[in-house]
């Protein structure tokens, strides 16, 4: 049974390909979920990939993956310095966690530097574009692997 990645993209993540260009390049969100779908079966993975403007969705969807997800992949987009309920939501589902930003936060806007994320997160990548979804699905691969190894090792 192939293991399951939820990835999780919010808000304004919708308008991809219009949304300001020059930080964020001409692919849309749809061509990055048919990217990392292809990736994923590559890996042996299966993805749930969701996208919502609205923090009380990304909390239930994040709730919902206890017992169901091997990782959580979540670019939370500008919640990731406002939200503490996704903050909340995460430390309850003991999964490994890569929070994935497309842009390099930290060459940004200084109110940017901060994530409510990073702390419960088992990696971070930011600055890399879409291409950041492909790295981050190939370190959940080894993550669920680790993971695995070790609970088979009990």
């Amino acid at each position: 049974m192939a293991h399951k990645v939820l990835i999780l993209n919010g808000p304004n993540l919708n308008m991809l390909g219009t949304r300001e260009p020059a930080i964020y390049g001409a692919t849309t969100l749809g061509d990055i979920e048919a990217n990392c779908k292809a990736h994923a079966k590559g890996l042996g993975l299966t993805v749930d990939f969701r996208q919502s403007n609205h923090e009380g969705k990304l909390v239930d969807w994040i709730q919902q993956a206890r017992g169901k997800a091997n990782c959580i992949i979540i670019n939370p987009a500008a919640y990731t310095h406002t939200s503490v309920a996704i903050l909340d939501a995460l430390k309850m589902t003991d999964l490994p966690i890569i929070e994935l930003h497309m842009s390099n936060v930290h060459a940004r806007e200084p109110f940017r530097y901060h994530s409510y994320v990073s702390p419960v997160a088992t990696g971070v990548l930011c600055g890399f574009g879409a291409d950041g979804y492909i790295m981050a699905l190939d370190a959940a691969a080894r993550l669920i692997a680790a993971q695995t190894s070790k609970q088979n090792k009990k």
